[in-house]
């Protein structure tokens, strides 16, 4: 039995179908807020090779249109599993053009706000007055309702914007409720996922961690190593702290130095770690060796291959010293950890997991991911993942039952590379010290003005630039810092943060005065897309 057939037996589940909407997670995570579980799997998988019942089905939005050649279809067999389905957008598109209705462009396009009334009592709408504040993203739309079904609600635009056949408990709305754009959508969505499908709202973050704690113990026995990466940032953390609960000393947390981490990171990782969570933490110094290899190197691809390779070989040279140590102890008698090391630790999160199942599949490569996945094929471990289901609002939330610093739980996210994508051009020891200490001061002064927990992420980047200044009276031309901070709900999407000028005064005036090289601070205001977050 894997995890996923797990969870569902313990939890009621929502299957949610993706299409290919950029929206698709935003749904899961509505779900989740409500206290239910949800799977979210491609719109086009085989019914019949589930491994659960799911309480209810949704189906997402997409960008194709419905009645195009090669645009996505579900299986049929969805019809027949007799529970409530619930269509949003191109989802209920879908089920119009499978049930007999029609679906074609329409010249009165919707993008943005809407406002809906609401012309028939329906359970999906229980709790909502007449009209309904709502947001479009549509050119197609029904232009005949297939037989059985009804109108529930319209826009002046569009004359079927939610339609229900109730005998068959399927449900079909064109606008989307997932958004927060949307402004009574999470009553509209507790109303399909509670009231109609009568899912119980017992998914709570202490009952997830006491149950994958005993299920890690099953899964390791009483004998088997385990081995993981840690980084230091609050998924890691947490994904070990479990592992530790789960196996204690068995398990093995290596965290390795590549010399590109922020300042005192592996003091305060190891002294967190070890000291305050109880975890069995190894600290490898490899910082001449990765910088040596970044030597000479601009191209931030290279960069990333050249730090996940290496990182790699780092790993994997400690689990085989680990390896032989277990075997010297077994053989002195003076361990009772007597079996070898079986499974690799990963922090992975919800987020990576849909991108992969999506019916479009993952994503064009804007930038290699340093990931320890990439030991996977190299290593015959098996992988546990406690943190695969989770959000990382939900893996904050277990961080807090957990006791972790409020500090470390609500840690910005630091990139695998580190601070060698935060050197635009060559990564020296010279440009990694100037970055680390002006990332040092600015978000010190974040943290001082009460706006670290505003920010979703932010940084100081050292650009390959020079310019010219004045410094006691004489002319300088030294380095540039561009100061980055973005607000975000899932890292897919990004604005800048519309930092206080007075703040911004302090930390321009405290990087120029306090880091050697650098005389001029820029501030980020572009927002993602059409950049990305990380410079590179």
């Amino acid at each position: 039995m894997d995890k996923l057939e797990e969870i569902s037996q313990l939890y009621d589940t929502i299957l949610i179908l993706d299409f290919g909407s950029q929206l698709t997670h935003l749904i899961a995570r509505r779900v989740r807020e409500l206290g239910v579980y949800c799977e979210l799997l491609a719109c086009n998988i085989n019914i019949t090779d589930l491994k659960f019942k799911p309480k209810g089905v949704i189906l997402s939005g997409s960008p194709y249109s419905v009645y195009e050649k090669g645009s996505p279809h579900v299986d049929p067999e969805v019809w027949k599993l007799n529970v409530p389905i619930l269509g949003i957008c191109y989802g209920l598109q879908e089920i119009a053009f499978t049930h007999g209705g029609a679906v074609e462009c329409h010249d009165k396009k919707e993008f943005g706000h809407a406002d809906i009334k609401i012309v028939e009592e329906s359970k999906l709408f229980e709790g909502i007055s007449t009209s309904m504040q709502v947001w479009m993203s549509h050119g197609d739309q029904i232009t005949k309702l297939p037989t059985d079904f009804r109108v529930v609600a319209n826009t002046d635009t569009a004359p079927f914007a939610a339609v229900e056949n109730v005998t068959e408990k399927i449900y079909g709305i064109q606008f989307h409720p997932e958004v927060t754009h949307t402004a009574l959508g999470k009553v509209l969505l507790k109303n399909f996922v509670v009231g109609i499908c009568g899912a119980k709202g017992n998914w709570t973050m202490e009952s997830f961690v006491d149950k994958e704690i005993e299920r890690i113990r099953v899964m390791v026995g009483p004998t088997a190593q385990v081995i993981g990466a840690v980084s230091g940032g609050v998924d890691s953390t947490i994904a070990a702290s479990i592992m530790s609960k789960a196996i204690g000393s068995r398990f093995h947390a290596v965290l390795v130095d590549n010399g590109v981490m922020r300042l005192n990171e592996c003091n305060e990782v190891k002294k967190r770690l070890t000291e305050k969570l109880g975890i069995n933490l190894t600290v490898i110094d490899a910082a001449d060796l990765f910088l040596g290899r970044l030597k000479g190197v601009s191209d931030p691809e290279k960069k990333r291959k050249i730090i996940g390779n290496t990182f790699i070989e780092v790993f994997e040279k400690e689990g085989e010293r680990i390896e032989l140590e277990i075997e010297e102890d077994i053989k002195k008698g003076t361990s009772g950890n007597r079996g070898k090391i079986e499974f690799l630790l990963q922090g992975t999160l919800y987020p990576d997991v849909i991108e992969s199942v999506s019916f479009k599949g993952p994503s064009a490569t804007i930038k290699t991911h340093h990931n320890v996945g990439g030991l996977l094929e190299n290593m015959k471990l098996k992988l546990i993942e406690p943190l695969r289901e989770l959000f990382k609002d939900e893996v904050r939330a277990i961080g807090t039952l957990m006791n972790i610093d409020e500090e470390l739980v609500w840690r910005h996210p630091f990139p695998g590379p580190g601070i060698a994508i935060r050197v635009l051009g060559e990564v020296t020891p010279t440009q990694v010290e100037i970055a680390r200490k002006a990332d040092y001061i600015y978000i010190e002064e974040i943290r001082k003005a009460g706006l670290y927990r505003q920010i979703s992420q932010a940084y100081a980047a050292l650009l390959p630039v020079k310019a010219v200044g004045v410094m006691g009276d004489a002319r300088t031309y030294e380095q540039v810092i561009a100061l980055r901070a973005v607000t975000t709900t899932d890292f897919m999407t990004a604005d800048w943060f519309p930092m206080p000028y007075e703040i911004l005064k302090k930390i321009s005036n405290r990087i120029i005065n306090e880091v050697r090289g650098v005389n001029r601070v820029v501030y980020d205001i572009s927002s993602k897309p059409p950049a990305t977050i990380e410079w590179e």
